[in-house]
């Protein structure tokens, strides 16, 4: 018989929030041995500390993992055991993301409604304007359009627009094929990023506008689909509408000012802009200044941003040199290409007590 501190297979099922069938497909499987068996009854009796592991074991299967990996989790130290769980995870959520890609296509395929041709513009032009808007979006919980990409056809152009509520990237592309009809539709970023590879070796790509999608449709390779966003895109042109007149604008090297930012260890940073031209103010009195070479006109001004928000900004900007157009330090400074203006990015500033 066996000692009083053992508990019955259903009891122990209890405690575990395993059932008992379950629990002698562990114990086969050689994931979790019962303590002691009764050699003429068979039964199966459990130790009180086994509880942790079971239960452990119960989770990780509840989270889809395979034998195999639940074995090598629970036979790891902490650090090695989350690494194997995050791996896990990012390989289911893999597999979700190409289900639901898979089951878009086929949703834009019943009934076999034709798609709307929105325009054809250059693959390599299309993915490089792709990945600069991109770096304003941003996963928000609730807000599900601040992680999409904008379209909008109108007329002989197509603009690509996103934002992250303290970026906003928008870029004009002029279409070999002008647009046939107007149409505007927030596309899924994630699945759109994935598509850029394949967009940039296309030397024409044809936008056609299905229900609840869009398709890339490029020659001699596979289209790809990306989902629409169901969520409503905030209302950028009005914000781009009520931006008060430019006071302050400097011109100078991209790569200089990029340099400077790196340089600066501090997560806030300030940007003085007077006659001389461009100092990188440090936060704390530990770090100099870092003065740019830059050409400036309107008033002098001293503007503080979260790193975060001004180096992508910055870095997407295309050309040797950027132009900084500021209204105050307290209203976003529009960052554009010095030498192509079709590329314009909004980054907002913080406080000088470094408050939103």
């Amino acid at each position: 018989m066996p000692n009083d501190e053992l508990m019955p297979i259903g009891a122990f099922a209890q405690r575990s929030g395993l059932t008992s069938s379950a629990l002698r497909f562990y114990a086969d499987s050689g994931l979790l041995s019962p303590a002691e068996v009764d050699p003429l009854s068979g039964y199966r009796y459990y130790s009180a500390d086994q509880v942790a592991r079971a239960t452990a074991l119960r989770q990780l299967r509840e989270l889809a993992m395979p034998l195999a990996a639940v074995e090598a989790v629970l036979g790891s130290e902490a650090d090695e055991a989350a690494r194997l769980l995050d791996e896990h995870v990012a390989k289911v959520v893999g597999n979700a993301a190409v289900v639901q890609q898979k089951a878009a296509v086929i949703k834009s395929a019943l009934g076999n409604v034709p798609g709307l041709p929105i325009g054809v513009v250059k693959g390599p032009v299309l993915a490089d304007a792709v990945e600069q808007v991109l770096t304003a979006t941003a996963h928000e919980p609730g807000m599900s359009a601040l992680a999409g990409l904008r379209i909008e056809a109108r007329h002989d152009a197509v603009t690509l627009t996103a934002t992250d509520r303290y970026r906003l990237s928008t870029r004009t592309l002029v279409p070999t094929e002008p647009p046939r009809q107007t149409w505007a539709g927030t596309v899924n970023g994630d699945e759109l990023r994935a598509a850029v590879a394949k967009i940039r070796r296309s030397s024409l790509v044809r936008l056609e506008a299905v229900s609840h999608g869009i398709w890339f449709r490029v020659a001699d390779r596979e289209d790809r689909h990306c989902r629409l966003l169901p969520e409503e895109f905030p209302d950028y042109r009005l914000m781009l509408a009520s931006l008060g007149e430019v006071t302050t604008r400097a011109t100078g090297s991209k790569d200089l000012l990029l340099r400077a930012l790196e340089e600066h260890p501090g997560e806030r940073i300030a940007l003085h802009i007077a006659d001389h031209g461009v100092n990188v103010v440090s936060a704390d009195d530990e770090h100099p200044n870092i003065p740019l070479s830059a050409t400036a006109t309107g008033q002098a001004l001293q503007i503080w941003f979260e790193l975060t928000t001004l180096y992508p900004a910055v870095s997407t900007a295309i050309g040797p040199d950027v132009m900084l157009d500021l209204r105050g330090h307290d209203q976003p400074v529009t960052i554009r290409s010095a030498g192509r203006g079709d590329l314009t990015t909004l980054a907002m500033p913080v406080k000088p007590d470094h408050s939103a």
